[in-house]
């Protein structure tokens, strides 16, 4: 955490990287976001979801914000949304933010990532369990464990 971070926003949480991370987003946090110096978004949730921020791409273009949509259904995830994720993040330079609904996408997409990038097992899975670790959640689909095996 750092001061002025919107630490209330659900399952905030700030990477040594300087990306943020988050559950779902209401209508005031684009400014706050903004605010705090972050120049990109990125939305792993659907917009079918009951708890989606609607019209999500114009506010966080009103906050001067870019905004990425990369739709990854719960009960789906794939290898390429994690390499759509990570094209996004390399096309927008400056402070990122990726959210979805819990951030449990989040945190799992980013767990491969830092697997990827040489961060050692347990640190990574350190990192993902700080939110959701879904390796020894019983309750969590199978195509989650199966995904990060």
């Amino acid at each position: 955490m750092q001061p002025g971070d919107p630490a209330d926003i659900r399952n905030w949480q700030r990477r040594a990287d300087g990306i943020t991370t988050s559950g779902r987003l209401e209508a005031h946090d684009p400014a706050r976001l903004a605010a705090i110096g972050v120049r990109h978004v990125i939305n792993l949730a659907l917009d079918s979801h009951p708890e989606a921020l609607r019209d999500e791409a114009a506010l966080m273009a009103a906050a001067g914000i870019a905004y990425t949509h990369i739709p990854v259904p719960f009960d789906a995830p794939r290898l390429d949304h994690v390499a759509e994720l990570q094209a996004a993040l390399a096309a927008h330079p400056g402070p990122a933010h990726v959210h979805c609904i819990m951030n449990w996408r989040v945190s799992a997409f980013f767990y491969l990532i830092d697997r990827a990038g040489g961060v050692p097992e347990p640190e990574a899975r350190a990192r993902m369990a700080r939110v959701w670790n879904p390796l020894e959640d019983d309750g969590a689909p199978a195509v989650w464990r199966a995904l990060l095996a």
